[in-house]
């Protein structure tokens, strides 16, 4: 069973007026692939030349797509499905996402397919291929947002935390990583979840303490686990890209699970695989793209987290509307990042608009000695990249109420220099053009002019 969609096609299945082709186009822009729907014209087929030939037709059709270099986003015709060949190739090249209907619903949408012409017949016919359906599909969906998530390796559900069990694939031990709070609060839930898995508990510094290299060292010593085995970073931003780095790293590579436990990681950090650690010159400048094999998202875990907490994870759902530029839940912009992600895994296109303000934001923590909040300076990077973007600082003084902050000017700006790439005498920086964010060089003097407003 496919983990995500990363290389592979998406293939949107499930019974007639489950809603594949409304969906396929809005999923495939979202993603930036091209969308197929497999089943255009299927009527016409039908009428003109009968069942069987239809049948063929599709079956071509659809292996045509499938076995297609270039990753698609392909809406399949509800029988598709009951065809091994197809079944087969879906396991080889896809990930398939079932869109779920009742029968109601279905019979109520039928239009005039021509197998939806007798009720009864059609009624069957949904009863018959629903295990076909579930037998198939890596995950299911209801909407753009969760087909976004689904594809992404995502499971956003409240309360999801007590089935961490059964959400971490496979079937071999696990290493569960916390920080001291977040253990004492969540891990005895997380531990009975996983239950006989577990193999072993580590515990890390909290906050941006515990992305030294040192601490990875002593992680790395600690396991000892096989290539069979999955490491689960139960936590806040820093923990989860402690534990992504340290499972890249780890044989070569085992698979990770992240259960963010904070608003930054359920909306940023734990999504999309970008994992790292510090060095005293400056923020994840060591680090490696090692996607999880799931991301589990629950709400809840948001509930015991404190205001100042909750107000760091405020800053990057900020950015997040910014760039989207609408207003969006936690649901809505965890799948905007993760579409991104997933257009861009990366970071060698439009994944770099995520970078909304943190050019400046990391400069900031590292100008404080990593003694700044990370949503505090992500707040001032925001607010430097709307007075240079031209645009209202309204949405983030208003959100954020950011202030100048007590930074090393020369050590911030060293650092700034040090994290993006530079053009010549330009610095290239995410900003918000008049068709959404852009990645633009500007000078170097105005680039050091913003950043020294947001040092007091």
């Amino acid at each position: 069973m496919a983990l995500n969609a990363l290389s592979r096609h998406i293939a949107l299945v499930g019974f007639m007026g489950a809603g594949k082709s409304t969906l396929v186009h809005p999923l495939a822009m979202r993603l930036g692939r091209p969308a197929v729907d497999v089943d255009e014209g299927a009527t016409q087929i039908i009428d003109e030349h009968g069942m069987d030939a239809f049948r063929a037709h599709e079956l071509q059709r659809t292996l045509f797509f499938l076995e297609g270099r270039e990753p698609s986003v392909l809406a399949l015709g509800g029988g598709a499905v009951t065809a091994e060949e197809i079944r087969d190739e879906l396991t080889r090249s896809a990930f398939t996402i079932l869109l779920e209907v009742d029968a109601d619903t279905a019979w109520k949408r039928r239009g005039d397919r021509p197998l939806a012409r007798d009720e009864a017949e059609f009624r069957q016919l949904w009863a018959e291929r629903q295990s076909v359906y579930r037998a198939v599909a890596d995950a299911t969906a209801s909407d753009v947002d969760g087909a976004v998530l689904a594809a992404a390796g995502i499971h956003y559900e409240l309360g999801a935390l007590e089935r961490l069990g059964e959400l971490v694939p496979g079937d071999g031990p696990v290493a569960l990583v916390a920080d001291a709070t977040v253990m004492g609060i969540h891990g005895p839930r997380a531990q009975e979840a996983l239950g006989g898995r577990l193999a072993s508990l580590h515990e890390v510094p909290a906050g941006e303490a515990a992305k030294q290299l040192e601490v990875a060292a002593r992680l790395w010593s600690e396991l000892s686990l096989d290539r069979g085995a999955t490491i689960v970073a139960l936590g806040g931003g820093t923990t989860t890209d402690l534990v992504g780095f340290a499972a890249a790293s780890y044989l070569r590579g085992v698979a990770w699970v992240a259960v963010p436990t904070t608003v930054v990681g359920q909306v940023d950090a734990a999504i999309g695989g970008k994992t790292g650690i510090d060095l005293p010159e400056g923020k994840n400048l060591v680090g490696a793209f090692h996607w999880p094999a799931r991301t589990v998202i629950d709400p809840a875990l948001l509930e015991t987290l404190p205001e100042r907490e909750r107000r760091q994870g405020l800053a990057e759902h900020v950015k997040t509307e910014l760039l989207a530029g609408r207003s969006l839940d936690g649901r809505g912009a965890a799948a905007y990042k993760a579409a991104l992600c997933l257009r861009d895994p990366h970071d060698r296109g439009p994944r770099q608009w995520l970078n909304l303000g943190h050019t400046f934001a990391h400069a900031l923590e590292t100008g404080a000695d990593f003694d700044l909040p990370h949503g505090e300076a992500v707040a001032l990077g925001l607010l430097a990249a709307l007075r240079l973007s031209g645009r209202d600082t309204a949405a983030v003084v208003d959100a954020l109420d950011p202030q100048p902050v007590a930074a090393d000017r020369e050590r911030a700006w060293q650092a700034l220099l040090r994290d993006k790439k530079r053009s010549g005498d330009a610095i290239n920086v995410v900003l918000l053009g008049a068709d959404g964010p852009v990645v633009e060089p500007r000078p170097a003097d105005e680039i050091r002019a913003a950043l020294d407003t947001l040092i007091s």
